[in-house]
């Protein structure tokens, strides 16, 4: 068999390979790696420019370019603020609560896009948690599962069903209709909601103090004061500044200069004096009113420094931030904002603070002027999610909310009735929010993510690659012969299983591109219909539940919830079971 393999096939091999190591060693961001990998295919003509660049004129990039326009016109406006009475229910009941939580996120992931609603949710449930004395623990884990599978349902339901659809169309097979995924979706999603609501709350932990923490603003964080000159603790012991164990809060060390002097009740402190303390951030408030006790870092405007309002800002895998200090990046320069914490979950945080390396899901609690959260919260790459302090109410234009419903549910009918096709639904529906009011330009130009197009438009021309290389043949033909004995199932399950352990170490796309040729030319092998294997490359890309960095919601929930990374494990494996039986029955009962 590799005596048939062409020399463009190896060294496409080659730069998969090499692609899929920087996207699992997170040495580049998903787009970067996507871009670059194409850069040699051209250079050595294995690739034309038309065929790498097919993918910005697809129809699936403008598709999903316009469904984030016309999600965020339907979170502008409030919408889906009567959500409120469908989710909670009276009584403070666990059990009463899960399905309604999940049925009522589930179907509105089904056509909007999951990381604004999930945003959009997680304060609305915490506080009924609270008012209802229930762990945010045992409701954050079924939220962000409970939009990973609704998402499943529907073609727009998530930007990975639009990219197999985009590819299905560029490898001249029929794409996929707006609810033909939801022959798989729905049940899997059903019996998701099904297993939470019977048996999966109970085994969710109580993280009731770890959720306490960060609602309070960080604790087990580092945090930084320097001893301000003219100080009245500039000749004090440790001690005899009251200094020592503050409660909730602790010295770490002290750094004078370059030196870092371990902590100790007799140490003598000076002007300059840099004191690390490990504990809850809200002491550092505490000791900022103390005189003769000043930032370590300059604010970012010249008003009084209590006057800026505080965020909490969880970090992107794909944020520049990763892998670097607070100063090799010039924080306060380029975001507009001073970080006073850094919590890292399970871990502690040592070395000064501008100098720490930081890490996907790092918490930052960051000192910023207002609206920090929304200028933020618009770019995906960097922050998964920045939520204020003290959560304030959205101005929303909650006079147009009608409106806009009436936009998005639009869109759904005419793609639904095929009176006009999904990209041309979307396109107009996006346009119809701007020009009504719904959503300003500024807001829109925000709203569209950008780095999940460049992936999709990448993922288009490695999937040319793969196609017209041969290299997606040889491998559908080893997976073939590997699980023949199994019939066509079998084939099929093979597919489902290596999509899925894919997108659990890559993003959703990036294992969607790689595979989708590879089920394709499967399904040829083994004379089965296209569709059949597209829907199972689809659901498994988005089948992320084992890992809290395996999908942006289940990182969104992890602080909120108080989670740890086993927690994800222990719930990700039992739903992954259940949408793997769920999906490939269903696609055994209708296309094979």
């Amino acid at each position: 068999m590799f005596e048939a393999i062409s020399w463009e096939a190896w060294v496409t091999l080659g730069i998969v390979v090499l692609m899929l190591i920087a996207l699992i060693k997170e040495l580049a961001r998903p787009e970067v790696a996507l871009l670059a990998s194409l850069a040699p295919l051209l250079l050595l003509g294995i690739l034309t420019p038309d065929q790498a660049f097919a993918g910005l004129s697809n129809s699936a990039v403008l598709a999903v370019g316009s469904l984030f326009v016309v999600a965020a016109g339907v979170q502008r406006t409030g919408a889906l603020s009567f959500t409120d009475r469908l989710i909670f229910p009276r009584s403070p009941s666990v059990a009463a609560a899960i399905p309604r939580l999940m049925l009522t996120t589930g179907a509105m992931s089904a056509f909007l896009n999951n990381t604004p609603l999930v945003a959009m949710l997680i304060p609305r449930v915490q506080t009924w948690c609270e008012r209802a004395g229930v762990p945010a623990s045992k409701m954050m884990i079924p939220l962000s599962y409970a939009s990973i599978v609704g998402g499943m349902t529907t073609l727009i339901g998530t930007s990975t069903n639009l990219l197999v659809a985009g590819l299905m169309e560029a490898s001249g097979v029929e794409p996929l209709g707006l609810f033909d995924l939801s022959w798989v979706g729905v049940p899997a999603a059903l019996a998701v909601i099904a297993y939470f609501s019977a048996f999966g709350h109970r085994w969710l932990p109580d993280r009731s103090e770890e959720a306490a923490e960060f609602k309070e603003g960080l604790t087990e964080c580092m945090f930084e004061v320097r001893v301000a000159p003219g100080s009245p603790f500039v000749g004090q012991s440790v001690e005899e500044a009251g200094l020592r164990a503050l409660g909730n809060a602790y010295l770490a060390h002290v750094r004078h200069g370059g030196e870092i002097i371990p902590s100790s009740p007799d140490a003598v402190l000076r002007a300059g004096d840099v004191l690390a303390f490990r504990g809850s951030a809200v002491m550092l408030e505490h000791l900022l009113r103390r005189p003769g006790l000043q930032r370590v870092v300059e604010s970012v405007e010249t008003s009084e420094l209590t006057t800026l309002p505080l965020y909490e800002a969880v970090v992107a895998p794909s944020s520049d931030l990763v892998g670097h200090s607070l100063k090799e990046v010039g924080f306060r320069e380029r975001y507009q904002g001073v970080v006073l914490g850094i919590r890292r979950r399970d871990v502690p945080v040592d070395g000064s603070l501008g100098h720490v390396k930081i890490q996907p899901g790092d918490l930052l609690l960051v000192e910023a002027q207002n609206g920090f959260d929304k200028r933020w919260n618009q770019n995906r790459d960097e922050f998964y999610l920045v939520a204020p302090r003290r959560q304030e109410e959205l101005k929303v234009q909650r006079a147009k909310a009608p409106l806009a419903l009436a936009i998005l549910f639009g869109v759904i009918a005419f793609a639904a009735f095929d009176v006009i096709s999904i990209v041309t639904a979307s396109f107009v529906g996006a346009l119809l929010m701007i020009a009504t009011g719904c959503l300003r330009v500024a807001e829109a130009r925000r709203a569209v993510d950008v780095s999940v197009l460049l992936v999709i438009a990448a993922a288009l021309g490695l999937g040319e690659a793969l196609s017209s290389t041969g290299l997606a043949g040889v491998a559908a033909q080893g997976m073939v012969g590997a699980a023949a004995g199994f019939g066509v199932v079998g084939v099929l399950a093979a597919v489902y299983i290596a999509t899925s352990v894919l997108t659990e170490l890559i993003t959703n796309n990036a294992a969607a591109a790689l595979m989708l040729g590879i089920g394709l030319a499967a399904a040829q092998g083994v004379g089965a219909p296209p569709e059949a294997f597209a829907v199972a490359v689809a659901i498994a890309a988005s089948a992320s539940f084992v890992t809290p960095i395996g999908y942006q919601t289940n990182l969104m929930v992890m602080a909120a919830g108080g989670y740890r990374f086993s927690d994800f494990a222990r719930s990700g494996l039992a739903v992954n079971l259940i949408v793997s039986v769920v999906a490939i029955t269903m696609i055994w009962l209708v296309w094979l």
